[in-house]
Parts: C-alpha cells; structure tokens; sequence
C-alpha cells in the first residue's frame, strides 16, 4: 500500500498526447523526454500503467509488437513520457522489425532528440537478450543516462532470485537496476523517483 500511495503523490497525471513515426514539432517544445524501450513482450506497456496507476493509458495486449509507433504521453503536465515500439518479434516480418528498430535507432540515436533519461526494460526472469546488450551498448557510446528496469521479477524463484540479478548486473554493467513487478506493485516507487528526480 505505501508503495501505491507514494506512486499517487508523485504522478499525479498522465495523458496520451499523439503517436508519431518522424520528425514532430511536440518533440521540439522543450519539454524533457523520458524513453521506455524494450523487447517485444517485455512488459513494458504494464510497467506504464503501473507506474501512472492507469489500466488502459499505454495498450497491453497477448499480441507481441502491438505499438509500432512512437507514442507520446504527457506525466504531471511537466514531462513526456515516450513509448518507443518493441524490437525483435520473430513473427513479424523481416520488413516490419527493420521498420521498428530504423525508427528505434532515429528517434534514440540519430534524430537529435535528447532524453532526460532511458528506461531500458528487460525481462528479469529470461536476463538481457543478446540483441538487448546490443542496443544498450549503442545508448552507452551516445551518452545516454540509462536506467535498466528488471521487470517480471515476480515469474524468479526466490531461490534463485539473487543470482539472476546477479546475471543482469554483470551483462548490464554500471547502471543502476530496478527490479520490477507491474504485476505485484513492486519496484513503483523507485521507479517513479528516477523520473521524476
């Protein structure tokens, strides 16, 4: 409950604003921008909804790769939160993944566009994927203030639970690492505050 009620004083709002596949004017005003990325079916959409205490603001969905657009979210009338497509569904088409990680790569590294901070999502249960280190290792050459989030950390046996953050530590490197459940609420509070901080 307390990690709830810290989660209501600190973000009090949120709005979906537009979806985008370029260049926006919206992107240009000024207002900080903080970047979720993520695999496909990383949970990334959930750990939104946590975190703004919304079901429905970013769409979840059984379908893996559902947002293919760069969604645009407004937190406390002060910050955007974007929502950049999730890379490497296998079934989509070669043709479709290209186009989401071209659009991924513009937006993080080549559009000029600066983010206040990365919310780099993992899943803690599966560790980072190859091509997650990849994409990591590609933010870290371009500066990026990355905050790794470890979600799904309710699917770990606690037995196992220290050795796999263990895992993630040593493959992520130096950034910091929040273990996440949108499911259970955990992780909200700390979460929150690396935004809005």
């Amino acid at each position: 409950m307390y990690r709830l009620a810290l989660n209501y004083m600190n973000i009090k709002s949120a709005k979906f604003v537009k979806s985008l596949i370029g260049t926006d004017e919206v992107l240009e005003d000024g207002t900080p921008q903080i970047a979720f990325i993520g695999r496909s079916n990383v949970g990334k959409s959930s750990v939104i909804n946590s975190l703004v205490n919304e079901k429905n603001l970013a769409r979840t969905s059984s379908f893996p790769g559902r947002t293919q657009e760069i969604n645009v979210y407004v937190i406390n009338k002060a910050l955007y939160l974007i929502d950049i497509p999730g890379y490497g569904y296998a079934k989509a088409s070669w043709e479709k993944q290209e186009q989401i990680e071209k659009l991924i790569y513009w937006y993080l590294m080549d559009s000029g566009y600066s983010q206040k901070k990365v919310i780099f999502i993992i899943d803690a249960s599966v560790g980072p994927t190859d091509q997650d280190i990849k994409i990591l290792r590609d933010l870290e050459k371009r500066r990026k203030n990355i905050v790794i989030v470890a979600n799904k950390i309710d699917k770990i046996k606690k037995s196992a639970y220290m050795q796999q953050l263990k895992k993630i530590k040593t493959a992520v490197g130096k950034h910091a690492i929040i273990p996440y459940s949108a499911k259970k609420h955990i992780g909200i509070s700390k979460l929150t505050e690396e935004i809005l901080k």
